[in-house]
C-alpha cells in the first residue's frame, strides 16, 4: 500500500511558493518519515526519503529562478543543471544531510562574464533558501555558490583534465566528490557530457585509480583484530559507535572506486553493486553479501543520534551500542568482515598486492 501523508507532502512541496512554507513542510517530511522508520523495509524508505529530499530542492530552485526575475536578473540565460555530491548524489540522504552540491551552465555565446554572474547569485539564493529550510551547509565548502563548484561546461572539463594530470591529494579528493555527482534539477545533458568526459579521462590515465586508493582506504571498519566492535573512547560519544565512518563509507568508498575502474556511471552504492555484478566484476554470491552489508549499515545510519541546532538537522553517524540487540550486534560484525573482505578485494584489484 501507498504511503498518503508522503504523497500529500510531495503535491503541497510542489505547491510552496516561499521558503517559509518549504521550511514547515521539510520539518514534516522530517518527522513523518522518522515516524515511519522502523517500520519500512529499508530500501523503500531510502527511496521514499530521497525522493522527498529531491523534491524540496528542486523547489527551492524553482523558487529562487522566480526570485532572480522578481530582482530583474530575467531567467536563466543559458541551460544548466543543479548538481548533487555526497550522500544527495548517491540517493543516500539520511533524515538530516548537510549540503553537497554544484552546478555546470552551457557556454555563453555572447557574454560569459554576465552569465557567471547570474549563476553565482542564483546559487547564492538555492543555497540559501535551503540553508533555511533546514539544511546545513557542507562543511568543506562543496556548495554550487562557490565558484570552484559554479562553472560553465569548458570550464569544468578544463578543471577536470587538471585534476587527471596533476593529481595531488585534494585534486584527487575532487574527482571522487564528482565521481558520486548526479543531475537533480535542469538540463540533465550537460551532466551527462560532464560525466563522459570524466570517465574518458578515467581511461586516458589508468593510474589514477591508484591514487584514488589512498583515500578510499582512510576509513577502516570498526571491527577489531578479535572480531569485537571497535566504540568511541572518549567525549559524550563514549560507548557508542561510529557508524558512518566505520560501516557506512568505508564500504561506499570501495564499491566507487569498484565502479569507477569499471567504467560504471551509476551513483548509488545499490546501482553500483548489481551493475558490477550483471558486467561480472563482481561475482553474484559476493554482490549479495555487499548488498546485505549495505543495507544494515544504510539502515543503521538512519538510526543513529539525530540533533536540531539553530534550525539545522545534523547527525554524527554515532550509534550508542546499546539500542542494538545482541542479534543485530552479531549481524553487524558478519556485515562488518565482509566490508573488510570487500577492502581487501579493492587493495588487490587495484595494485595487485595483497593486503
Amino acid at each position: 500500500m501507498g504511503d498518503p501523508v508522503r504523497v500529500q507532502l510531495l503535491k503541497q512541496i510542489g505547491k510552496a511558493d516561499n521558503v517559509n512554507v518549504l521550511r514547515n513542510l521539510r520539518d514534516q517530511v522530517h518527522e513523518h518519515m522518522k515516524g515511519i522508520l522502523q517500520m519500512s523495509p529499508v530500501e523503500q524508505f531510502n527511496e521514499q526519503l530521497n525522493e522527498l529530499h529531491d523534491t524540496l530542492i528542486c523547489r527551492s530552485i524553482i523558487l529562487a529562478e522566480a526570485e532572480m526575475a522578481r530582482l530583474g536578473m530575467g531567467s536563466p540565460p543559458v541551460p544548466y543543471a543543479y548538481l548533487l555530491f555526497g550522500s544527495g548524489g548517491r540517493l543516500e540522504q539520511t533524515l538530516s544531510s548537510d549540503q553537497d552540491s554544484g552546478i555546470v551552465f552551457e557556454d555563453s555565446a555572447s557574454d560569459s562574464e554576465e552569465t557567471t554572474a547570474y549563476f553565482q547569485q542564483l546559487t547564492s539564493i538555492i543555497v540559501s533558501m535551503l540553508h533555511q529550510s533546514g539544511y546545513p551547509l557542507c562543511e568543506g565548502n562543496v556548495l554550487s555558490n562557490n565558484p570552484e563548484w559554479c562553472m560553465s561546461l569548458t570550464e569544468w572539463k578544463v578543471k577536470l583534465n587538471g585534476w587527471f594530470r596533476e593529481p595531488s591529494w585534494e585534486a584527487v579528493r575532487y574527482l571522487l566528490i564528482l565521481a558520486d555527482g548526479r543531475s537533480v534539477y535542469g538540463d540533465h545533458r550537460l551532466a551527462f557530457e560532464l560525466r563522459d568526459q570524466y570517465f574518458n579521462n578515467v581511461i586516458e590515465y589508468p593510474n589514477i585509480t591508484r591514487r584514488m586508493l589512498d583515500n578510499t582506504m582512510r576509513h577502516k571498519v570498526l571491527l577489531g583484530l578479535f572480531g569485537h566492535l571497535l566504540k568511541e573512547q572518549y567525549g559524550s560519544d563514549a560507548g557508542s559507535l561510529d557508524i558512518k565512518y566505520g560501516a557506512y563509507i568505508p564500504l561506499v568508498n570501495a564499491i566507487r572506486l569498484l565502479a569507477v575502474q569499471a567504467g560504471i556511471r551509476e551513483t548509488s552504492t545499490l546501482s553500483r553493486i548489481r551493475t558490477l555484478a550483471l558486467h561480472d566484476q563482481l561475482p553474484s554470491e559476493e554482490a549479495a553479501a555487499y548488498e546485505q552489508a549495505f543495507l544494515l549499515f544504510l539502515r543503521l545510519r538512519l538510526m543513529t543520534t539525530e540533533q536540531n541546532e539553530d534550525g539545522l538537522y545534523a547527525n554524527n553517524g554515532k550509534l550508542s551500542s546499546r539500542s542494538l540487540s545482541r542479534e543485530m550486534t552479531e549481524e553487524l560484525k558478519s556485515a562488518l568482515k565482509t566490508g573488510k573482505k570487500l577492502q581487501r578485494k579493492v587493495f588487490k584489484r587495484t595494485t595487485g598486492r595483497l593486503m
